[in-house]
């Protein structure tokens, strides 16, 4: 018995230092990083692998949090503001091989043309493309001013294609029943269930929308390559070809290595000019201030559902959609009197009626405290996600964003087949009325298939009835466009579910405009719900308080370190630009 306790105070001592020793590693790895901080350069080029996944918008917690990693709207609002910062020359793009998806595509290509448009130059550099998301590899390059393409690398854009699987004759076999029923014949999630093939509407629906993906990026690849739209056309669709078959139909400007497009890019800044990921990149600090006004941003992402959802995972790389978590955003930054007007970015394929409700009705808060909303659609919002969004006084999209679906489905899987077959039955006991065994393992009987199918009907005529009020367009012009169908932002655009083609920075400048500010200068913005800071992430993770971390960095300051002492000068800008919740553009710069 001795031994065993004298064994498990060891392991008890060991599990302690280990702690400790790995605190200090990790602050050893915090300070060490700080201090290793360069001295802002005189030119800059900007660097940005279109290879790394990013989410629509900067987690807000956990790893990634903790590690600064940004969304992709935060680099599309950092290359803005490197527009007037004069030691920034350039950046040097690293093309995507698979595609980033023709929405971002599309709005990144929008920033590179303001970039250039404010004097500055673009580099992209490819080693190859499997076009297998569509045309985006490319359409998110050809904005660069070069193209550069490593030789015995492969071209291969292909245009866009959607497949869809679909498990009726599965289910057959194993003998479950989908019991699934769809608002209307557009809405076509339930098909994957109900179906063998594609419906007709759902064809319809689908090609439709392909043909209009494709189009926007043909329009805007012909338009940045100087080509005709036919002829741009012929040659995508004639099939993969070499980097030099490439660079004799002029689809790319020079054959290279990675390293040499890179130092065309330097030479090109002038001398001592150095390269720095956009990642890292903060612009100098704007003249804005928080008590002139400012513009909050509240993001949602992902599928929508009631509560707090998101995820105490420390692994966690998303903001989520839960709908107590982004009504609060959006009262919150109504609640802020220097809040002038909110941005509402949405991302996301649908969920929760329920959730959607919750947001849709905080949306309508803020416009009752006087807070204008503009939503900025990013690749999709759909279902749900333009439930969320009807109620803006303004709804901007990119013209590939997915949009629409303006339906509803539900129901279950009857599964007593499947159990049966292999030897398993169920018997029921019910009290309290017929629903009561509704969505047990058998199927809807006949009053339960209609009492489900009322129940969806008041959904559908509510979301309806919304957009309707929304868009100012009566219950029979939504129903008309409405009936589950996806479309592009484009046709979304004619059809009045959407006012204007534009990405985060249109929605911006519009926020801006709703609210009588200065459209001509970068306001502040203040994000909701609030992002942790890099001290405040590991306090969440490793249970140390932010303020633990920060006594650390005082000591190192104290023994002499110089670049230390200015990383503290920094948190402290940093706290008190989050007691605001705003967005500082400091001076920090460093490599990725």
């Amino acid at each position: 018995m001795r031994t065993f306790f004298l064994s498990m105070a060891g392991a008890f001592v060991a599990m302690i230092l280990f702690v400790i020793v790995g605190f200090a590693m990790l602050m050893f790895l915090i300070l060490g990083a700080a201090s290793s901080q360069p001295v802002r350069p005189d030119n800059v080029v900007l660097s940005l692998d279109l290879n790394a996944g990013l989410p629509d918008q900067a987690p807000l917690g956990g790893l990634a949090a903790f590690s600064g990693v940004p969304g992709f709207t935060d680099l599309l609002i950092k290359l803005k503001a490197a527009e007037t910062d004069k030691s920034v020359k350039g950046i040097y793009l690293r093309g995507s091989f698979t595609g980033i998806g023709t929405s971002r595509a599309e709005e990144l290509r929008t920033s590179l043309k303001s970039f250039r448009d404010s004097g500055k130059f673009v580099v992209a550099h490819t080693q190859g493309m499997l076009g297998l998301g569509g045309p985006s590899a490319y359409h998110s390059i050809t904005a660069a001013e070069e193209i550069w393409m490593q030789p015995g690398s492969d071209f291969m854009i292909n245009g866009v294609s959607f497949e869809t699987e679909f498990l009726k004759g599965l289910f057959e076999k194993i003998g479950l029943t989908p019991q699934i029923y769809a608002l209307y014949e557009y809405k076509n999630a339930p098909n994957s269930y109900n179906e063998t093939a594609y419906t007709e509407p759902h064809r319809e629906a689908m090609t439709a929308l392909a043909t209009s993906l494709w189009n926007t990026a043909l329009t805007d690849i012909a338009a940045d390559r100087s080509m005709e739209v036919p002829a741009l056309k012929a040659i995508l669709e004639s099939g993969p070809k070499s980097a030099e078959a490439a660079l004799e139909a002029k689809l790319i400007d020079k054959l290279g290595w990675p390293e040499d497009a890179e130092e065309a890019a330097l030479e090109r800044a002038g001398e001592n000019s150095e390269l720095v990921d956009l990642f890292y990149y903060t612009a100098p600090a704007s003249k804005a201030k928080a008590k002139d006004g400012m513009i909050a941003i509240v993001g949602g992402e992902g599928a929508v559902v009631t509560g707090g959802g998101g995820s105490d995972s420390p692994f966690s790389e998303t903001p989520g959609f839960a709908s107590d978590v982004i009504a609060r955003a959006i009262l919150d930054a109504a609640d802020n009197e220097n809040v002038k007007a909110i941005v509402f970015r949405v991302d996301s394929p649908g969920g929760s009626p329920t959730a959607s409700d919750q947001i849709w009705r905080a949306v309508e808060r803020a416009k009752e405290k006087g807070k204008p909303v503009v939503v900025s659609m990013g690749s999709l919002a759909a279902s749900g996600g333009y439930y969320v969004s009807t109620g803006a006084d303004s709804i901007i999209a990119n013209r590939g964003t997915i949009t629409g679906s303006i339906g509803i489905f539900g129901g279950k899987f009857a599964l007593d087949g499947t159990f049966n077959k292999i030897g398993v039955t169920f018997d029921t006991v019910t009290v309290g009325g017929d629903f009561a065994n509704a969505y047990g393992v058998g199927p809807f009987n006949q009053g339960q298939e209609a009492e489900i199918r009322a129940m969806l009907k008041r959904g559908y005529d509510r979301f309806v009835g919304l957009v309707g009020e929304g868009r100012g367009m009566t219950y029979d012009e939504v129903h008309e466009i409405a009936r589950g169908r996806v479309w592009s932002g484009e046709e979304a655009r004619k059809i009045g579910l959407v006012d204007e083609i534009g990405g985060i920075m249109t929605a911006i400048t519009k926020a801006q405009e709703l609210a009588g500010m200065d459209t001509a200068a970068m306001p502040v913005l203040a994000y909701y719900p609030h992002r942790k800071s890099g001290f405040e992430a590991l306090e969440s993770l490793f249970g140390v308080s932010a303020e633990t971390a920060r006594a650390a960095a005082v000591l190192s300051a104290v023994v002499g370190d110089e670049r230390t002492q200015i990383l503290i000068e920094e948190l402290a800008v940093a706290d008190a630009v989050n007691s605001g919740q705003a967005m500082a553009m400091g001076p920090r710069i460093r490599e990725r």
